[in-house]
């Protein structure tokens, strides 16, 4: 029983020593900053992982340390491996400093798709100054959802987590909601993309809209070099009659110099 206990660990390898690391980069709306670094034996077993990193992380501002943002592997290139954005929550302790006791908190849950095709659950979370009715909550829901699916609507995913990280998607919603109740404050507090989106058609149209540009400018340049030859005519006959008039003077200085020699001459031979 010995002998075969030690042959069964000779055999045990060190998977460790198989295993490479690899960095993980932020996608290019956080422009690609590294959020660490994952071992993996096989490039392929990294796809679908996730990683998690707060804004401070990712641009240093601490004021918004309380926003979590998820991404995961999808592309891996040597020992370099990108992700996309999956979603973002609210730190629990930040919450829980928001709810305080005779105070109302709604949540709301909508799903809207994005001017760039991204399907993405929207959790908007409202906090009103007092007790409020189950009607005046179902009124501020109604709003919420209003409110988010025209503004996300018109929006592309990275312009959502811009408003997201700059709080100007709460601060719309929160004006049109305290026609209603007074509102305390509005954070969206979780967002998950469902359905990923594709590059927008549009691009397309502009290479055919560049050659009429490109027209105009060398129309625009022919008639500027149209023109040149003009003014240098104009200069070159102007400076003939600029050099005539200086030549008067110069003989003219001259002439009175050599009068002035003969004066003196003729005032010597007198003496």
């Amino acid at each position: 029983m010995a002998k075969k206990g030690k042959t069964a660990a000779r055999k045990v390898k060190d998977k460790w020593k198989a295993k490479e690391w690899y960095k993980v980069y932020a996608p290019a709306m956080f422009n690609q900053v590294m959020l660490g670094e994952t071992p993996g034996a096989d490039p392929s077993l990294l796809v679908g992982r996730t990683a998690e990193a707060t804004v401070h992380d990712l641009t240093g501002d601490f004021s918004k340390m309380h926003l979590k943002f998820q991404f995961r592997i999808n592309d891996v290139r040597g020992y370099d491996a990108y992700t996309v954005f999956t979603g973002h929550d609210l730190t629990s302790d930040y919450v829980r400093r928001l709810t305080r006791r005779k105070r109302s908190k709604t949540d709301h849950v909508v799903d809207v798709r994005t001017k760039d095709g991204y399907l993405v659950r929207v959790k908007p979370m409202s906090i009103a100054d007092r007790r409020i009715q189950s009607s005046q909550e179902s009124a501020l829901r109604m709003i919420m959802d209003e409110g988010i699916t025209q503004a996300v609507g018109e929006m592309t995913i990275s312009d959502l987590v811009r408003n997201i990280i700059s709080g100007d998607l709460a601060k719309d919603i929160s004006r049109s909601c305290k026609t209603i109740v007074p509102i305390k404050r509005i954070e969206i507090r979780k967002t998950q993309v469902l359905e990923m989106g594709e590059p927008l058609p549009v691009l397309e149209e502009i290479p055919e809209e560049e050659p009429e540009e490109v027209a105009d400018e060398t129309s625009a340049e022919d008639a500027v070099t149209e023109e040149e030859p003009e003014v240098t005519e104009e200069e070159t006959e102007e400076e003939p009659e600029v050099v005539e008039e200086e030549i008067p003077e110069e003989t003219e200085v001259a002439e009175a110099s050599e009068t002035q020699e003969e004066v003196e001459e003729e005032e010597e031979k007198e003496d």
